[in-house]
């Protein structure tokens, strides 16, 4: 072939390949998009990326992104198998919170998902470490850091002891940005088997009652009591917010035999429940 054809060829060969490096870098950056990173903990093989959409852990339900990047080649893992164990250093004993399984998310490549619930936290952030571990190819791997959990401006989650001497950690889910009208009420709730045993509570009923102290205390229509969905294993229900502002969410749960475990009814001397959750908006 003539050299003056060939040059041009090997031009467009290379600026064809040098797009599709610049494709593939975008896909990876592009699978955290709309996420901001929390922070990275590393060990000797491999780098754990954190991300949220906030870029911080609080106190209440966290939905944690992450990816794993080979500290020598600086690629993505898609094929790693991982579990978490967060833990929080009290002065005579330490805990873990509820926490879901880690999956890879929907549609992504190199992006792995859950939630951890952080039920407190030092007036510092301090006082939780969070340990990973992992397998990649039948070989097993650990990566530990502290990290910071900072206190939420509301109260999106509670714990408490039961009437049955059982604790229990209730968390807000849903709504993130709450309307006036019908809210999608969503609520976890979990029970402290062990200090790291914190298991999904099924079938148990937990009655609602809104109510704005700063409005003379007044309720609002249509709301329904949070019933548990055995789909996502989580509490629903209708939440109606007449205006905007300071609502407690009082609350009162029930087993399966329809005793009350915690919480009160708002009445004439009882303008709030010793169970409740917050909304600001």
């Amino acid at each position: 072939m003539n050299l003056k054809y060939i040059i041009p060829i090997l031009f467009i060969t290379l600026f064809l390949t040098s797009c599709s490096n610049d494709d593939d870098e975008a896909l990876i950056t592009n699978e955290v998009e709309g996420l901001l990173q929390i922070q990275e903990i590393t060990n000797s093989t491999h780098t754990i990326e954190l991300f949220s959409k906030s870029g911080m852990f609080t106190t209440g339900y966290n939905t944690i992104s992450m990816r794993l990047k080979d500290n020598e080649t600086d690629s993505y893992i898609e094929n790693a198998s991982l579990s978490w164990m967060p833990m929080m250093q009290m002065p005579n004993m330490q805990h873990s919170c509820p926490k879901s399984s880690i999956t890879k998310a929907i549609g992504k490549d190199t992006v792995y998902k859950g939630f951890i619930i952080y039920q407190m936290t030092n007036t510092d952030g301090t006082g939780w470490t969070l340990n990973l571990q992992y397998s990649i190819d039948d070989i097993d791997y650990t990566a530990s850091s502290s990290i910071i959990v900072n206190q939420s401006d509301s109260q999106n989650v509670t714990s408490f002891m039961g009437s049955d001497q059982s604790r229990y950690v209730v968390a807000l889910i849903e709504p993130n940005n709450p309307i006036i009208g019908i809210n999608d009420l969503i609520v976890g709730i979990y029970k402290m088997e062990t200090m790291v045993a914190f298991p999904e509570v099924t079938n148990y009923t937990i009655a609602l009652d809104p109510r704005m102290p700063g409005m003379g205390n007044h309720s609002s229509p249509n709301n329904t009591d949070l019933s548990y969905n055995a789909a996502d294993h989580l509490y629903h229900a209708n939440l109606s917010l007449t205006m905007s502002g300071y609502w407690v969410l009082n609350l009162k749960l029930m087993n399966d035999q329809d005793e009350v475990l915690k919480g009160e009814d708002v009445t004439e001397n009882n303008d709030q429940s010793s169970f409740y959750l917050e909304l600001e908006f």
